[in-house]
């Protein structure tokens, strides 16, 4: 039977706990342990395909297609896994799926209410997704008090008493304030949320405790004693240099030991030897290079949570520090390219919804295009370049992508009415269909052309496999067009682009899919890992 380790938090929101969760897991997995993870999302929403990123941060798409938490990808990158979207559910979910059978008289007339039936449901899914797992560590997003959290709360309470459950293991991850007038640091806001946690039935057997200083042992110890936990289970999570340092972090604080004791796992000794050496080389690398990164979310730079980790993880295996040099489309339109791009090694330009900033990014596909920067445009990044290139070099005027106008002379870019569904079923998307249903998601293979940049980085793989999320596919008729001018098709899935490159440029990718959803610290994604190369001259 699976064992549980629930992380909740309390205080206030972005602490950390899918750090924290991750590195929990990784260590565990390192160990030697089958893990699983689960993000729990309390808002009503389906799933957070529709939400802004600007709201909610980036859209992570998992293998199977589902739209989830950005904390997935974190899960994804800290254990090297690829999780289904079994590993992430919402309130709106859990609702739809008990008023669904409500309907179709599943409960046979019963009043369906909060206890027995949606904390049932919570606890059916939570289960479900522990299955065939030695250890699943559960996330609950949202602060312990939060009243959209409630029923999560109850269903973990629950699950202590479960005969079908063979252990659980609580961790509540809470802030530690420092009050500098006083020169004090403060328990006050953690004792209460774990008497609110207490309250609720649910005792924390560990303390992970945030604070940007470190705290003194006698600290320590009145926060275990007024926690009710071992002093060895208070964790002290400072701010990392890097967020795959906190795992090592917490390594040498032997976060592992309580866990193991409480969870009867026995000895538990992670093999974190090429993992310390990543981190190293992330920390303080040899070399450095400029990524010029042009997108349209820069208010909220977790938009772009997994393309900036990928980044981050070829500066580690290359032993160079990536930066990132920030630049919205939008104030390329107004100054121009060359005056925010000129000083970068290379430019990125990535994918997106809506026609802002669109022509911005256009003149930044052109500069690069132009002058021989390398360059890797992602989803609509691939996009904008066939319709740059259309322009500018087979001089169609007016080219343009049906999503930023339906009555251009030369769609470019067109909304395939049919297409084929990861399962090959046939879909159909119109303008007027659901944002949320009509998206090409999920995992599709990508047959790459010989001698091509795409193949190289893969190794000479003939075949790839990678993640969507897109509505609007680069318009086949076209495609002669635009090999006839330079701009070689290196890449298919089903008749469908998925890679363009240009002849004569030294490093140029356009790609439709979404590289970055399966980068990992230990293994980078091949095509950012080439790009990264490229803007460093790496053979």
């Amino acid at each position: 039977m699976t064992k549980y380790i629930f992380v909740t938090g309390g205080v206030l929101s972005s602490l950390g706990k899918g750090i924290t969760a991750a590195s929990v897991g990784t260590l565990l997995k390192h160990s030697g342990k089958k893990v699983g993870m689960l993000k729990i999302d309390p808002y009503i929403n389906v799933d957070p395909g529709t939400m802004s990123p600007l709201e909610h941060g980036e859209v992570f798409v998992t293998k199977d297609g589902a739209e989830t938490d950005l904390d997935i990808g974190n899960y994804e990158r800290f254990l090297d896994t690829s999780y289904l979207k079994s590993s992430n559910f919402t309130t709106g979910q859990v609702y739809s799926s008990v008023i669904e059978r409500e309907r179709a008289g599943g409960y046979l007339g019963q009043t369906i209410q909060v206890i027995p039936h949606i904390v049932g449901e919570i606890v059916n899914r939570i289960k479900q997704a522990g299955k065939g797992h030695d250890i699943l560590v559960v996330e609950l997003g949202g602060t312990v008090g939060d009243i959209e959290g409630l029923p999560f709360m109850e269903a973990i309470r629950q699950m202590k008493h479960d005969d079908e459950v063979a252990g659980t293991f609580f961790i509540h991850v809470t802030l530690i304030p420092y009050i500098k007038a006083a020169g004090e640091l403060k328990s006050k806001p953690t004792q209460h949320s774990v008497q609110e946690l207490r309250r609720i039935g649910i005792t924390p057997q560990m303390i992970i405790a945030r604070s940007e200083n470190g705290l003194p042992k006698t600290f320590k110890k009145k926060l275990a004693m007024s926690c009710d936990v071992s002093q060895e289970s208070v964790v002290e999570a400072l701010d990392a240099a890097s967020i795959y340092d906190v795992p090592m972090s917490f390594l040498r604080q032997n976060i592992l030991k309580p866990i193991a004791k409480e969870l009867e796992l026995g000895e538990l000794e992670p093999d974190m030897e090429e993992w310390d050496n990543l981190v190293k080389k992330i920390v303080q690398p040899k070399g450095r290079v400029v990524v010029g990164f042009v997108g349209k979310y820069l208010a909220l730079k977790e938009s772009y949570k997994s393309l900036t980790e990928a980044l981050i993880h070829a500066g580690a295996h290359l032993d160079t520090r990536v930066e990132i040099c920030w630049i919205d489309s939008e104030d390329i339109e107004e100054k121009g390219a060359e005056a925010l791009l000129s000083d970068c090694d290379a430019v990125l330009v990535a994918g997106g919804f809506g026609s802002r900033g669109v022509e911005g990014k256009i003149k930044a596909i052109e500069y690069a295009r132009v002058n021989k920067v390398p360059y890797l445009g992602i989803c609509l990044g691939m996009q904008l370049t066939l319709v740059e290139f259309a322009r500018n070099v087979l001089n169609l005027e007016g080219a343009n992508s049906v999503e930023f106008d339906e009555n251009t002379p030369h769609p470019m870019i067109y909304l395939i009415d049919n297409f084929l569904d990861q399962s090959g079923g046939m879909q159909l998307r119109t303008h007027e269909s659901p944002m949320g249903g009509t998206l090409r998601l999920g995992e599709y293979p990508c047959d790459t052309k010989e001698g091509s940049i795409i193949r190289e980085a893969y190794n000479g793989e003939k075949t790839i496999y990678e993640r969507h999320r897109h509505r609007y596919e680069a318009n086949p008729a076209y495609r002669k067009q635009l090999e006839e001018a330079g701009m070689i098709v290196t890449g298919e899935s089903n008749g469908l682009i998925e890679t363009v490159e240009i002849e004569g440029h030294p490093w140029f990718l356009g790609v439709q899919f979404h590289p970055e959803f399966t980068s990992r610290l230990q293994t980078p994604n091949p095509s950012i890992l080439a790009f990264v190369k490229a803007a460093i001259n790496l053979p």
